[in-house]
């Protein structure tokens, strides 16, 4: 689809610059990075040890250190790290990250995420111990390597939804289940994405995740996917997640088995407006909680406040859900570069309920909507015939 690649150790050591400059601003020695989006973020390693703890040490001075289990040793090559220590077992008789702190000197140190039961330990012998996520924090604006990984991860997400629509149809008429639905598009959607890319990204994670569920079940935010076949006039919302070389993307739409009824398209057009909401709130540059309400009020506007379960959306890249949130309580700015869904959706339990996905990037001169679903297929044509 894309010419793309994965991200470059050049990549990573600008990274990695970008977040000693962080540290620098808030007056630290260095970040010890120990959540995993971090570490890939910094290093390149794509790599879950379990309960054994990794970390990066970026020192605003100096080389960087990278910390392992001694059983991931081997893993630490192509890193560019050429400081590699590593501890021989968790939990151990002194805690990985306490020895971490105390390999790199315990000084001026920001961490990402450490355990409250260590806390106090931790803060022996250091003169300011800074728990704020830095590494977040500089993952939030994306650079273009990674949205060109979000774009393809998004397209996709959308391949599925193309599956689903073309063959459920047939599917349902001859009994197929929900379950059916989501094999027969798992299987296009990701056997293409692997065709494409599985040697260029090996050793990078890449898939597909999807949800699809029928009828009053709909009403389930999280609604799994059961054997069950989807009814005439029943709402079908399938919801898609697509990731490359670790980004992230989203899709999803609700479909009519058969005609819609009045009631049912007064809803989808709803949930257009809140999604188109959205995203005019997102290209203003609004920040994150009034996006959320924005977009909201014109489900509120059409009657159908009772049925709102969830924010807006939520923010995507190394991790498919990862901050800022479009939800009350989150003021944070918004500018270009950054990554997030846009997820209208209205649930009555015992009836039906209806979820659309958009994958939205702020760009200057407004926002991209990579997903390109629903435009391509507008709310009259998103209808599964038997």
């Amino acid at each position: 689809m894309n010419d793309v690649a994965p991200l470059s150790a050049a990549f990573h050591a600008s990274a990695r610059d970008r977040l000693r400059v962080r540290a620098a601003a808030e007056g630290l020695d260095g970040l010890l990075l120990t959540h995993v989006a971090n570490i890939a973020y910094a290093t390149g390693l794509f790599l879950s040890a379990n309960e054994r703890p990794m970390a990066v040490w970026l020192p605003v001075e100096g080389e960087p250190i990278l910390f392992m289990p001694a059983l991931e040793r081997e893993n630490a090559e192509g890193t560019g790290i050429a400081d590699l220590r590593c501890y021989d077992e968790f939990p151990g008789h002194v805690p990985p990250v306490l020895w971490m702190l105390d390999q790199i000197g315990r000084r001026r140190v920001g961490i990402d995420q450490l355990e409250a039961r260590l806390l106090d330990q931790a803060r022996q012998g250091c003169e300011t111990l800074d728990l704020t996520d830095h590494g977040m924090a500089e993952r939030v604006v994306k650079q273009p390597e990674e949205l060109a990984l979000i774009r393809v991860a998004a397209f996709y997400a959308d391949l599925f939804l193309r599956r689903l629509h073309a063959q459920a149809g047939d599917i349902i008429s001859q009994g197929g289940t929900e379950q059916d639905l989501m094999a027969d598009a798992m299987a296009h959607a990701k056997g293409a994405l692997t065709a494409e890319y599985r040697d260029a990204f090996a050793g990078t994670p890449m898939g597909i995740t999807a949800s699809v569920h029928s009828g009053p079940r709909a009403a389930l935010p999280h609604g799994a996917t059961l054997p069950r076949v989807p009814q005439p006039g029943e709402t079908v919302i399938a919801g898609i997640g697509g990731s490359l070389g670790g980004y992230h993307a989203e899709s999803g739409v609700t479909f009519i088995v058969g005609d819609p009824t009045a009631e049912q398209r007064r809803v989808m057009e709803a949930m257009e407006a809140c999604d188109t909401a959205a995203q005019n709130a997102f290209a203003a540059g609004s920040p994150c909680q009034d996006i959320d309400r924005a977009a909201l009020d014109e489900l509120r506007k059409a009657g159908l406040g009772g049925a709102i379960r969830h924010r807006i959306g939520h923010g995507m890249g190394l991790q498919g859900h990862e901050a800022p949130w479009l939800a009350p309580g989150d003021p944070t700015p918004t500018a270009p570069g950054m990554v997030f869904s846009s997820e209208p959706g209205v649930y009555r339990p015992g009836r039906d309920g209806y979820r659309t996905i958009n994958t939205m990037i702020a760009t200057p001169d407004g926002v991209e909507i990579p997903s390109m679903f629903q435009a391509d297929t507008p709310i009259g044509a998103r209808i599964i015939a038997l």
